[in-house]
């Protein structure tokens, strides 16, 4: 927010200070002394049980995962829909990696587990496609495909994000201004439907219909139990340019979105447009945008040039790394291209400054940075309802996804209403596709050739807004759920999306206004989803299921009257 504005800020009283205040303040001692070790005990045995999966045959995999599906099929065939609750996975409620607590394991269900399914169950070289079972992690994925010079087309930064996750609801990386949203990049769904059938869907065969509701349905159509997703190839190294920005807010979205979109609309010229993008932006007046290409071993390792090993656990967290940008100037580096995959694990973007309010000093990185990052699923293990309920309130968890020539507009937005730093950016395509899924380019857009767009896909941006709001820090009131409202409604304005992982304060009627219901629903009564599997609305839904509640959307007939009939779907 510019200067002349900043007497506009609304005028916060102090906050009396409570024991959950003093609990989240002293929350380090239980994080070192029990998150931390457990994580990594539960990360070595999980690495350990990967390896083993990675030792045998592509053939005994496949075997394997075959017996898993058919006891899947089995499980869901014994439910009685008399009597037994809707579908849903067995895992815990606290096990997902974002911070939306699942409430709806907490009312009654009929729990189907899926845990077995966390194989990689090939990689085709020939046509470019890895088949996965949905708990493969991004960490796990890259261990294998990156010595082997591939990568899928779409790595969400995080290692611990899963296939089925970032699927079923959101997944955005740093190359998603050329590949589109993780599922974008997949080539067909293996899904078993209601009534216990297997299918594979496409976008070209009899279930191409599903192949698009798919995607933000959040398991509310059927249980994915493996995607064939795109492969493409890559070099040992990313050549990485770290560019400091000053300025206004929207000068700063003005460099950022330079930064990637040719302004003479030559989007797809890989001469002029980069492998991979991020920005963060530190203040209201100073940002650092990032700008990587592949390079291989030998360029990396030519005299004069700078390697840094993001990898290793005593090295600076990244965005602390980017943010001397600030000092230094422009700089280039050379990270390996898997260590630059996953730079933000360690640190878990700034989050991990929160958790720790030490950890990223130099004695600490040196002697415990091994142990990071605590595992977000034990950090909610750990919390209770009233740190839960204060997170809610005083802290924010949230994105952004707006159209690109917006970015300054939300950048102001996010000043006024949450004023938080750092700010996450990432551009993605939005395209356009045969049949309207739940989310949608702005109707027209090609028309008016703005930077970034073509004329099959819009360029949108992720604005991630992750830490504690200033006035939080200062001791004052802060209604955290008052301000994901306004964001929320913001967002409806401008035709853009809040991703499903986080806590949403959308009614039933706005989530259907921002998301487009139509196929979503068509598919819901097609596949007989309905009465078996609960619908996105419920299972994003804020707050405790009643029991009430469980058998009002078991008996639902149609999903909601929030979609418009008319609208071109597939037959």
């Amino acid at each position: 927010m510019s200067a002349e504005n900043e007497i506009d800020r609304p005028l916060r009283p102090k906050k009396a200070r409570t024991w959950v205040d003093w609990a989240v303040q002293f929350r380090w001692i239980i994080v070192i002394l029990v998150v931390l070790p457990v994580s990594f005990v539960f990360n070595l045995c999980t690495y350990i049980g990967d390896r083993w999966s990675d030792s045998k045959s592509f053939k005994k995999r496949q075997k394997e995962h075959d017996e898993n599906v058919e006891k899947v099929i089995r499980r869901l065939r014994e439910r009685d829909p008399a009597k037994d609750g809707l579908v849903c996975t067995a895992r815990k409620p606290w096990v997902a990696v974002g911070m939306r607590n699942v409430d709806y394991k907490r009312a009654r269900h009929f729990e189907v587990d899926l845990s077995a399914f966390r194989q990689i169950l090939d990689i085709d070289k020939e046509n470019m496609v890895a088949r996965l079972e949905p708990l493969v992690n991004m960490g796990q994925i890259t261990r294998v495909t990156v010595p082997m010079g591939l990568a899928l087309a779409v790595v969400a930064e995080l290692d611990d994000l899963t296939v089925g996750g970032l699927i079923n609801g959101y997944g955005i990386e740093g190359s998603s201004h050329i590949y589109g949203l993780f599922s974008d990049t997949v080539v067909a769904y293996e899904i078993i439907l209601a009534d216990g059938r297997l299918v594979r869907a496409t976008a070209d065969n009899e279930f191409a219909d599903l192949f698009y509701a798919i995607p933000w349905s959040q398991g509310t159509l059927g249980l994915l139990v493996a995607a064939e997703i795109k492969l493409i190839h890559v070099k040992e190294y990313m050549r990485l340019t770290y560019k400091p920005v000053k300025g206004t807010l929207s000068e700063i979205a003005q460099a950022y979105i330079d930064s990637f979109a040719p302004r003479d609309e030559d989007q797809d010229n890989p001469a002029k447009v980069p492998d991979f993008v991020e920005g963060m932006v530190y203040s209201s007046s100073e940002g650092v945008m990032m700008t990587g290409r592949y390079a291989s071993k030998s360029e990396a390792k030519m005299k004069g040039n700078k390697i840094n090993n993001q990898g290793w656990w005593y090295k600076q967290w990244f965005y602390q790394r980017a943010q001397t940008a600030l000092k230094r100037g422009e700089f280039v580096e050379y990270i390996p291209t898997r260590e630059y995959y996953h730079r933000h694990t360690r640190c878990l973007y700034w989050e991990g400054k929160l958790i720790l309010p030490f950890a990223d000093q130099w004695l600490f990185r040196f002697l415990l940075g091994w142990l990071m990052p605590p595992k977000v699923s034990f950090l909610k293990a750990t919390q209770g309802d009233a740190i839960r309920n204060y997170y809610h309130e005083r802290h924010i968890i949230q994105d952004m996804l707006v159209p690109l020539y917006k970015v300054g507009e939300a950048l102001q937005f996010s000043d006024y209403e949450f004023e938080l730093y750092p700010i996450w950016l990432c551009p993605h395509r939005l395209f356009k596709t045969p049949v309207k899924t739940m989310i949608t380019p702005e109707p027209g857009f090609e028309r008016h050739h703005r930077q970034g767009d073509t004329h099959y896909a819009q360029m949108y941006t992720d604005i991630g807004i992750y830490y504690t709001p200033a006035p939080v820090f200062r001791g004052e009131e802060f209604d955290g759920a008052e301000a994901v409202r306004k964001m929320e409604h913001w967002l409806i304005e401008n035709h853009g999306f809040q991703p499903q992982y986080a806590v949403s304060e959308l009614n039933e009627h706005d989530f259907w206004v921002m998301f487009d219901a139509s196929l979503y629903n068509r598919c819901r009564e097609k596949y007989k989803a309905v009465g078996t599997f609960m619908s996105v609305y419920y299972k994003s839904k804020k707050g405790r299921k009643t029991e009430q509640e469980v058998r009002e959307e078991e008996q639902k007939v149609q999903e909601n009257g929030y979609y418009d009939v008319e609208k071109p779907l597939l037959d």
